[in-house]
């Protein structure tokens, strides 16, 4: 499959998490693609909290029907090791990815088309342990479970997951920050491609995963070589 000949002509793609970062690129991809795109989250038209499960049902109530929907949350969190984890950042960080998700697959329901696909975002960290992964590893190791689980609740319709390494978003820093620059350097250093990911590059593999009939309850790495 020629993933820059995919054609998303007449359907609509709905992007929680869509106004920036990888959530964006999605939106950018799917759209050139030929998708309707409506992108949801806290400042977006249709404004959506995934903490707030009225806010939640009320946006989907406004979305019309959806062919693809594309959940790409996270909550700016650090990498604590355990005895500087907070309750506050674990609550928060899996009230916006994980719980905020589901919250979102749960109110799409009623509009989902019986054949829709839906596709989570993960990360490297569910299966590469690391000093500090804590948090950000088991965030994302259940959201990896969440993903297979759905595919079966919810089959016929596919839910697959995508698996992020280091991509280059906003979470790392202010463009043109040298310490930001001086990171990323630092990260794609050690990845056997040599330099950390684009949100575009990305942003092929969910369009990959919305178009693909065969799969489901599959997690997607798009990490450069960093789970090697």
């Amino acid at each position: 499959m020629n993933i820059t000949s995919l054609r998303f002509d007449g359907q609509h793609v709905v992007v929680v998490g869509g106004s920036s970062g990888i959530g964006r690129a999605v939106a950018v991809a799917a759209e050139a693609a030929g998708a309707r795109v409506t992108a949801l989250g806290r400042h977006t038209p249709i404004a959506c909290d995934l903490t707030d499960d009225a806010s939640v049902v009320q946006a989907f109530q406004r979305t019309g029907a959806i062919d693809h929907l594309v959940l790409t949350p996270g909550a700016r969190v650090g990498s604590p090791r355990l005895e500087q984890l907070t309750d506050a950042e674990l609550l928060t960080a899996y009230q916006v990815k994980l719980f905020g998700s589901l919250r979102a697959i749960r109110a799409a329901l009623p509009v989902l088309s019986p054949t829709a696909s839906i596709t989570l975002t993960s990360g490297q960290l569910a299966r590469k342990p690391s000093p500090g992964g804590l948090l950000k590893g088991s965030l994302n190791a259940a959201v990896d479970a969440a993903g297979r689980q759905l595919a079966k609740e919810l089959a016929p319709r596919r839910v697959n997951v995508v698996s992020p390494g280091a991509i280059d978003t906003p979470l790392w820093g202010a463009d043109g920050d040298a310490a930001r620059a001086a990171t990323l350097a630092r990260v794609g250093g050690t990845l056997p491609v040599g330099r950390v990911g684009r949100p575009d590059e990305l942003a092929q593999a969910y369009l990959l995963a919305m178009a693909t009939g065969f799969m489901t309850g599959s997690v997607i790495d798009v990490d450069g070589g960093g789970l090697l």
